[in-house]
């Protein structure tokens, strides 16, 4: 009985000194002379967004808001500023009057991979009371896509021109033929 007593006693020491004598293994340390990398997967950046500013009387920039359900009055201008948080590719910008007539424009493009600018310079000024629509969409096909491949959406913002509309000029009065 005696052996069965120190048997079991062994054999309960022995099974607590396996279990508790392997100690975890220790996180891998770093060489005191290298610095420490943390290898990080890229990040792609945020969908492009973009602003819209027009030169106003005081030969600054104001920002105009591009909210689909907002239409913004903005001081009569004749440059505009469309920016982009990324470079575009196949894309075409227009402004539009009321009539849905293109405007006539000198346009000036900065291009590059961390974004877009796009100057639209009118020969006059943007008449007063007047809505005008600026559209960028696909010059070709069906979508545009910015510099890493994707597909963006095209954006659509109308915004007036602050005062009253301007009249048309009269025509001259008809001459009168002498008999």
């Amino acid at each position: 009985m005696r052996f069965v007593r120190f048997g079991f006693a062994a054999v309960a020491c022995f099974g607590a000194l396996v279990l508790t004598g392997c100690p975890d293994k220790p996180a891998a340390t770093t060489d005191a002379g290298a610095p420490g990398t943390t290898a990080q997967a890229p990040t792609t950046p945020p969908p492009a967004r973009f602003s819209l500013s027009y030169q106003a009387p005081d030969a600054g920039l104001a920002e105009i808001s591009l909210a689909p359900d907002e239409k913004p009055a903005i001081e009569a201008t004749s440059v505009l500023e469309l920016r982009s948080s990324i470079g575009l590719r196949n894309y075409r910008v227009r402004l539009f009057d009321e009539a849905e007539r293109a405007m006539v424009s000198d346009d000036d493009v900065e291009e590059s991979d961390s974004g877009l600018v796009y100057r639209i310079n009118l020969p006059q000024p943007l008449k007063t009371g007047f809505e005008y629509t600026l559209v960028v969409d696909a010059q070709t096909g069906s979508a545009f896509t910015d510099s890493l491949g994707r597909e963006v959406e095209e954006l659509r913002t109308t915004f007036q021109i602050a005062g009253e509309k301007e009249k048309p000029a009269p025509p001259p009065p008809a001459k009168k033929r002498k008999k």
